[in-house]
């Protein structure tokens, strides 16, 4: 389980593609504190550390996930949002984000105004993935209120810290982010599709 308060920004330092699998070495001031088999966020997927060598570190993102997120997409050099899972007994900054990408969404609009930017995404219909305003919405990771609600899309107001220090300064218009809706919300709405 994580917050979606992301803890820093980690870079890719190599990729290997090993059948359907993808190995990703990470290199990151979290490096020396992890442990093997122990879970971080990339970009709200959590992937086990395998391997630790000095400041780097190794993850294996299997097809599933490649399909599901935009890990198949990294290149080396790319930033990834990183957050550990969280301890229990301390604050819940965000939200209760489980690392488990629902789908990947598309930056469609980036407005700059009063020193904030609003961000809208559009993603894939489908019954069980909704937002409402002002419910939580997890992008690349990381913890976010929802502004404004339409069918199959939304937009967030990020602030100047957020925007400094999370993948959110390098998106653009286009750009595909991974999607985790709020687990609350995904209940509610398998149990009203049953009924």
């Amino acid at each position: 389980m994580f917050t979606g308060i992301i803890e820093t920004l980690g870079k890719v330092t190599q990729l290997k593609q090993e059948g359907s699998n993808l190995h990703i070495t990470i290199s990151s001031q979290l490096a020396s504190e992890l442990k093997i088999d122990q879970s971080v966020s990339h970009n709200g997927v959590c992937l086990t550390v395998v391997g630790i060598e000095e400041d780097e570190y190794q993850v294996t993102a299997i097809e599933e996930t490649l399909l599901k997120s935009n890990l198949a997409d990294l290149k080396t050099g790319d930033l990834v949002n990183l957050e550990r899972a969280m301890i229990l007994g301390t604050r819940l900054d965000g939200h209760i984000v489980q690392g488990h990408v629902d789908t990947t969404g598309t930056c469609t609009n980036i407005e700059q105004k009063d020193g904030s930017w609003y961000f809208t995404f559009s993603y894939p219909a489908k019954a069980d993935q909704v937002t409402i305003e002002k419910g939580s919405i997890t992008v690349d990771g990381v913890s976010l209120t929802v502004v404004d609600s339409e069918k199959n899309s939304f937009s967030v107001a990020i602030i100047p810290y957020t925007y400094e220090n999370t993948r959110f300064k390098e998106y653009k218009t286009g750009s595909r982010v991974n999607l985790e809706f709020d687990v609350i919300g995904k209940y509610v709405a398998r149990l009203l599709k049953n009924q």
